[in-house]
């Protein structure tokens, strides 16, 4: 092993590259060495150890102690970290986080065992706190945030679950253990490298993810901005459900459109469902968004044998049913499609006093006042009638073509840049499957891309 360590550290390959060996997990390069993460001829690991026990405020100390909650994405957030005061300089300077760090959740629920956190820089105010470990790589041996990247991928494997002990409602990992599992090791350089290339692809998806917060963030302050100043920044009268432009006028949603349901066809008659061809929208798919596939199809006899109807592409539906946030979402039909009866079609019946896109952003700003009609002993349902009863705010139909296209537009943005980081992240999983295994080597990969705002 200890000739293993210093030949793979030199950067002199054992064997012929471009083929690959069998490994404890998978398979690696055969040019590359393993070691297991106790090995102490040299050291694989400068410390591995457990956090500073001591006495925690939320909000105020004059020292940051990490938990769990710090470790998110890969890297260590500041924000969500507790605090402590009066602590010895011998704990200060054991505890506090380095630059190569790696805090790892080895007491956790399943999903989230493994999880790790990489300290980018020195700190001098966060201290490595319980109910994780730190793990110190040696540089003579480890690139830091290689290894990192092999934590991320042995927790997509599931090696960490591999190897926990399970009591109620969590799974840890002992010292032991961990110090006993094999990781691969390619020379320091190319070890550089891969570590190198997937931090370019999390930077790119840290991008899109901060894009599409600003993007969210400034879409609710113009809704609330528009929604109760209007396009002209008028003084706001106050309503039954807040503060709206003086202006406008009101009156119901039932006043000015027509409330239907759907219905659900008997699910052990065959002829309802099988090689069903019509869109049949369900609840947990209406989240603010144009509905183009349903995950279900019903037939022209389950349509014709059941309240079931069909709804014009533009139709505004609305979760009148549903666990936990779903009940008074909204979203827009793209297609012609059925519901089934816990949706709410909404349908203008003058369009020259009000459009659907409208409506449905009046009521994607008004989610929480929606979900107050809600009623009933275990879930607070809604129904047409209380939909129909629901005040409304209505300016020129001219103004609300404006707010739409304003709204819409951040949306493609959000939508767009929400398209870019799903590729992204799935472009970072296949790096990491593949340049783990060697089924490409850094020579192979050639990563270009832009970042738009």
């Amino acid at each position: 092993m200890s000739k293993n360590l210093r030949q793979a550290a030199s950067g002199s390959p054992s064997d012929d590259p471009g083929t690959t060996k069998d490994f404890e997990f998978t398979q690696i390069a055969a040019d590359w060495s393993s070691v297991t993460l106790g090995e102490e001829n040299p050291k694989a690991l400068l410390a591995i150890r457990n956090g500073l026990t001591t006495k925690q405020d939320q909000n105020n100390g004059d020292y940051k102690v990490s938990r769990i909650e710090t470790i998110g994405g890969g890297w260590i957030d500041e924000t969500r970290v507790r605090f402590a005061s009066d602590l010895k300089e011998k704990d200060l300077e054991k505890y506090r986080i380095q630059k190569g760090d790696i805090l790892f959740s080895h007491i956790n629920s399943d999903p989230h065992l493994g999880k790790t956190g990489f300290a980018e820089r020195d700190y001098e105010d966060l201290l490595h706190g319980m109910n994780l470990l730190l793990i110190r790589a040696n540089p003579e041996v480890f690139e830091a945030e290689f290894l990192n990247r092999v934590f991320q991928y042995y927790r997509e494997i599931g090696v960490f679950i591999s190897i926990c002990s399970r009591s109620v409602n969590q799974s840890s990992i002992n010292q032991s253990k961990l110090k006993a599992v094999e990781v691969p090791l390619p020379p320091l350089p190319e070890q550089k490298k891969i570590a190198h290339i997937l931090s370019m692809v999390q930077r790119a998806i840290e991008a899109q993810e901060r894009i599409i917060q600003t993007t969210t963030e400034l879409k609710k302050a113009l809704m609330h901005k528009l929604f109760t100043e209007g396009l002209h920044n008028e003084p706001p009268k106050q309503t039954e459900i807040g503060p709206a432009p003086e202006s406008w006028m009101m009156c119901k949603v039932g006043d000015v459109a027509k409330i239907q349901s759907g219905g659900t066809p008997a699910r052990d008659i065959a002829d309802n469902w099988s090689d069903g061809t019509i869109p049949w929208v369900k609840t947990g798919e209406i989240n603010y968004c144009v509905i183009h596939d349903t995950e279900e199809k019903i037939t022209p006899v389950g349509l014709t044998n059941s309240a079931a109807r069909l709804f014009p592409e533009g139709t505004l539906l609305m979760a009148m049913y549903g666990q936990g946030i779903t009940r008074g979402r909204v979203g827009l039909l793209g297609i012609e499609a059925a519901t089934n009866q816990a949706c709410a079609s909404i349908t203008p019946t003058d369009k020259r006093r009000i459009s659907s896109k409208f409506l449905y952003y009046f009521f994607e700003y008004h989610y929480e006042d929606l979900r107050k009609l809600g009623h009933g002993a275990n879930q607070r349902n809604m129904n047409a009638a209380l939909i129909r009863s629901f005040p409304l705010m209505l300016p020129k139909l001219h103004e609300q073509a404006a707010m739409v296209t304003v709204f819409e537009s951040l949306d493609e943005k959000r939508v767009l840049h929400e398209r870019k980081w799903n590729q992204l992240q799935n472009l970072f999983r296949t790096l990491l499957q593949e340049l783990m295994t060697a089924k490409i080597r850094i020579h192979d990969v050639n990563l270009q891309y832009e970042i738009r705002s």
